[in-house]
């Protein structure tokens, strides 16, 4: 965990995010930790790969059940370098074509890898050694292996028909069914593979594959998100893909969006992507409900609860035009422990952001209404699944009143805001002398006289003395280098 020294002045002032930080790497308990002198020497190097193809999912991966552990690995690396060859734009057209369609039947191929990627492409080194992949693809169970090459086939050439597609390459995506099938193809059908090796694997309620439409929310919740985050970038590098059935109804080409002068309109034009993408959220609380097991119901639910926070975050933030913007790491942190706790604690994660999108909602928007609706269904879920209205609640609630009971969350709370206090005297003290100390080295490397002034006060001498007590320090203490 690394801090820049902006870091050090954001979390000094906002103490909270600096307590989720410190509560998060300190009290964290993995459900189940890799054992990774078990391993064979092709198995830690695709695990080095999934570290350095992605942090964050990374982390969750390796805290997986042990029968999940290895499967789900090798299906995000068999992804990855799926992805690798799309994104591509160096690889001629017919070349990446032929290896999308048949991307499946290579994970059969002992020794296969591909070096043909440009040198700019950042995971070109997974498909170098893509051999240590397919070694351990081939010892995995024969029913995660047909789940994992099924996926495969369906997304390479969904791949394969966006790349064929010069419309699409030119113009980006046009209808909104068009941008739900890109989706579905690029997460949808991530989630459609998870879920099928949940269920294989007992881990997860097996209605779960006859809710289709719940799998194709989970994938599709994140990538909306992301492609809504990411506007700025994928403008830069002349990819499109917010439909232009939505931007149209605010400008007449998609790069007025970033001008300053429109910045009303764009955000009115945001919302309505934030709209298209949180239509999908009380899905996604649904299918969560169906996991079984502590790891795997982490694993689903992280990324779920970051995505209706980013929602949160883009939601008529005019920043998103002129930058990518992601939630800090201690929010981060914070939504981390809330969504690994229980169904019942994410949900109120959910509840809480859905809130917050609702305050910040404005009549303005000519979207007000119908976002007011989604934010409000939202709630309505939850308060189908875990009704305020307790009547266990309300009966402690009684009894607190009464003073005939003094129910435990009282004491709970009473021990978390001793540890609060705790931890902000901690952060405060450390950062305090954090700064002192660079504040005394900075002094020391302009040549300030630590030694004069400890000799000084060891002779008792705290003030400030006459100017002739001034010169005769100066002379006792000046050397005459110079």
């Amino acid at each position: 965990m690394g801090f820049k020294m902006t870091d050090v002045l954001y979390y000094t002032i906002h103490m909270n995010e600096f307590k989720s930080i410190a509560q998060w790497y300190t009290w964290h308990d993995p459900v189940h930790e890799r054992d990774e002198t078990k391993e064979d020497p092709s198995l830690q190097i695709c695990f080095k790969f999934l570290v350095q193809t992605s942090r964050s999912f990374s982390a969750v991966i390796q805290e997986l059940h042990p029968e999940l552990l290895v499967p789900v690995a090798l299906f995000y690396l068999i992804l990855r370098g799926l992805d690798t060859i799309e994104d591509d734009m160096t690889i001629p057209l017919d070349k990446k074509e032929a290896l999308l369609r048949n991307f499946h039947n290579i994970l059969e191929q002992d020794g296969w890898n591909f070096d043909g990627n440009g040198p700019n492409e950042k995971d070109r080194e997974l498909l170098v050694q893509f051999p240590n992949v397919i070694t351990e693809f081939k010892k995995i169970k024969p029913a995660y292996r047909a789940i994992i090459k099924d996926i495969t086939q369906n997304m390479g050439n969904g791949m394969a028909d966006y790349a064929n597609n010069a419309e699409h390459n030119v113009n980006g995506v046009n209808t909104i069914e068009d941008y739900n099938m890109y989706c579905h193809y690029v997460a949808g059908l991530v989630g459609e593979g998870l879920t099928k090796l949940f269920v294989e694997s007992k881990l997860a309620n097996p209605v779960l594959l006859e809710r289709q439409h719940l799998q194709e929310s989970m994938g599709l919740f994140l990538q909306k998100t992301n492609i809504i985050r990411d506007v700025r970038e994928d403008f830069e590098d002349k990819r499109r893909f917010w439909p232009k059935e939505i931007w149209s109804k605010y400008v007449d080409k998609f790069e007025d969006l970033f001008k300053p002068e429109n910045i009303d309109i764009a955000m009115n034009c945001s919302s309505d992507m934030v709209l298209n993408a949180i239509t999908h959220a009380d899905e996604c609380m649904f299918y969560l409900a169906g996991l079984k097991e502590q790891s795997v119901f982490n694993f689903a639910a992280i990324p779920q609860a970051m995505a209706i926070a980013t929602l949160e975050l883009v939601f008529r933030n005019p920043k998103v035009f002129r930058r990518n913007v992601k939630i800090t790491k201690g929010q981060a942190c914070q939504i981390m422990i809330e969504s690994t706790q229980n169904h019942q604690i994410l949900c109120e994660v959910f509840r809480k952001f859905a809130k917050k999108i609702h305050r910040k909602n404005t009549p303005k928007d000519p979207n007000f209404l119908k976002i007011s609706i989604a934010c409000g269904k939202i709630e309505q879920f939850i308060e189908s699944l875990y009704p305020t209205q307790d009547p266990k609640a309300l009966a402690e609630l009684r009894a607190t009143q009464t003073g005939t009971e003094k129910p435990p969350i009282d004491k709970v709370k009473a021990q978390q805001a001793k540890q609060d206090t705790i931890y902000i005297f901690v952060a405060v003290f450390g950062s305090l002398l954090f700064l002192t100390g660079i504040m005394i080295w900075i002094a020391y490397i302009f040549g300030a006289r630590f030694d004069v002034a400890i000799a000084e006060l060891m002779k008792g001498k705290l003030g400030r003395g006459s100017p002739v007590e001034a010169k005769e320090a100066i002379r006792r203490y000046d050397h005459g280098e110079l």
